[in-house]
């Protein structure tokens, strides 16, 4: 098998002017208004084109789409328990080589996608992503991050944020509201030595669809983690929900990156960063953070930029090298 970086010299870049005009996941979906999980997991779709296999956990994208007997998938779709996307996706990948080596169907390209929430991911699915991305399954994983349990009442998950208020972390007197700092996720699967790893956010949708495609042209597990607004569950505004997808860049809260074979590379370089209070303050799960607070989020927000920056070789005030997407 030829290196990743081989691999990804047949990728061609998307542009706002030549997007693809499939669209996979059909429009008439009942996602909540302004839903930026749902915009992502299209433009992801999108980036893929039809000769996909999705294998979908529960949670709030197999909700919203397949309410039955109705679907909103244009391409073949499982629905899978919370825990085991990844390992029903590397089922499903083997199973279609065997078929092909067996001359039962035809050998063509085809993705294989497992989705799941940030439930799904880092608690619940954490043991079968694992196991998929350690065997070595050809298939690319997605986590839609809305940071919190949602579709089941909006309950805290290890990928909520330090500070945010849920139903199952209320602030108060005594509490804070969440009281430990979100999972490395991205960081847990580059752990795992695969070949790409990357993040997203659909406020940036080139970057976000070209990290897609170059996931589907690598052979070997892809894993991506893409920022998702909930509106509903991070109460803000629905017409707000792209602008906190790109505050949180904008911040440095959820930088852009990508993992290739180990190499740690900066999409998105912001050399002028905003406060962190400026995309707290847009959400009322963050209402009840004194200024002490969100002092003390903005220190931990500077110091794990730093280390990322130390992990793609650079250093504040130098260029990014290679530039990707916009």
């Amino acid at each position: 098998m030829s290196s990743a970086t081989e691999q990804l010299k047949k990728f061609k870049t998307f542009s706002p002017k030549k997007l693809p005009l499939e669209e996979p996941l059909a429009p008439g979906h009942r996602a909540c208004q302004g839903c930026g999980e749902v915009l992502a997991l299209r433009q992801v779709m999108k980036a893929l084109g039809n000769e996909v296999i999705v294998v979908s956990a529960t949670g709030c994208m197999e909700i919203i789409s397949s309410a039955y007997p109705q679907s909103a998938w244009r391409v073949p779709w499982l629905h899978v328990a919370f825990e085991n996307a990844a390992a029903v996706a590397s089922g499903v990948e083997s199973a279609y080589k065997v078929m092909v080596r067996k001359g039962k169907i035809p050998k063509k390209k085809v993705t294989f996608l497992a989705i799941a929430g940030d439930g799904g991911t880092a608690d619940i699915g954490l043991q079968s992503l694992s196991g998929a991305l350690e065997r070595g399954h050809d298939f690319i994983y997605v986590c839609l991050d809305n940071e919190a349990y949602m579709n089941t009442g909006i309950q805290r998950s290890s990928s909520t944020p330090y500070g945010a208020m849920t139903t199952t972390s209320p602030p108060g007197k005594k509490s804070i509201g969440q009281h430990t700092w979100k999972k490395n996720m991205a960081a847990i699967a580059a752990a795992h030595d695969i070949p790409y790893v990357a993040t997203a956010s659909p406020a940036y949708y080139v970057d976000l669809m070209n990290k897609v495609k170059k996931a589907s042209l690598i052979e070997g597990p892809a894993y991506l983690h893409i920022f998702s607004p909930c509106p509903t569950g991070w109460r803000c505004a629905p017409h707000d929900s792209i602008q906190t997808a790109r505050l949180v860049v904008q911040t440095r809260i959820f930088p852009l990156y990508e993992v290739i074979e180990g190499r740690w590379k900066l999409s998105r370089k912001i050399s002028k960063p905003k406060p962190v209070s400026k995309y707290l303050k847009l959400q009322q799960r963050f209402r009840h953070l004194t200024e002490k607070d969100i002092a003390f989020i903005q220190a931990r927000v500077d110091k794990e930029y730093e280390e990322l920056l130390a992990r793609c070789g650079l250093q504040e005030g130098k260029e990014v090298p290679g530039k990707i997407g916009t």
